[in-house]
């Protein structure tokens, strides 16, 4: 079974306040995005990158894949408007059975162990959607008022969200919709169940000045 980890960098860092969009930032002396493209690189050596980016950032994209030792293995394609039709853009040049891992581009902390075991549900389940337990008191706003939700229920999504290509690929050939804030609400769209999977607090996106700090405090450590 082919490995395929479309990753997704198409931000344009509005949050982060920086010139640059945040992908493209420095993390320990290397751009983020370097960092996520060696994490899976390095977890096997058979595995490809559908790396997925704005048309005018694809020169500097390739030059941080040129930094890769298996630059090979990578593919950069161009995203579009939406993050629907960049996935879109990136599983359209998947031709063969493969589990596909769609990652955000600024989820740069995962361990390979997460990605491995997000391989292994895959093969026995169809899907895993990487998740963590809300830590924090949760409140639901209705209006003007609001109410305490029950935060044992409640489940913060992370990526890399990934399937067997025969659930993904065909879900993304409905039309887009507002509703779909992820890759498991387009397949959950499409008819089909999705799985959860212990995630990592670790696992953080990177979309603040505060976050690079807390990255550069871990990739230290």
């Amino acid at each position: 079974m082919q490995k395929i980890a479309v990753i997704v960098a198409g931000g344009i860092g509005q949050r982060m306040g920086a010139s640059i969009p945040k992908q493209f930032l420095l993390l320990n002396g290397k751009p983020i995005l370097w960092h996520t493209l060696q994490r899976f690189l390095m977890t096997w050596d058979d595995l490809r990158i559908i790396l997925v980016l704005p048309a005018e950032h694809q020169e500097e994209g390739n030059k941080i894949v040129q930094t890769l030792q298996a630059s090979d293995r990578v593919t950069i394609t161009t995203g579009g408007d939406t993050r629907f039709q960049s996935v879109k853009n990136g599983l359209s040049l998947i031709k063969e059975p493969a589990v596909i891992f769609v990652h955000d581009g600024v989820r740069c902390l995962l361990s390979s162990e997460l990605i491995k075991r997000c391989f292994q549900q895959t093969l026995e389940k169809g899907s895993a959607i990487p998740a963590v337990a809300a830590t924090d008191s949760i409140r639901i706003v209705e209006g003007e008022g609001h109410y305490v939700a029950d935060r044992n229920l409640v489940r913060i999504i992370q990526t890399p969200q990934t399937f067997l290509s025969d659930l993904l690929l065909p879900a993304f050939q409905q039309s887009y919709q507002t509703s779909f804030t992820d890759e498991a609400t387009v397949v959950e769209a499409a008819g089909k169940k999705v799985f959860l999977i212990e995630g990592e607090y670790t696992n953080i996106k990177i979309t603040r000045p505060e976050d690079l700090q807390m990255a550069e405090q871990m990739i230290q450590r």
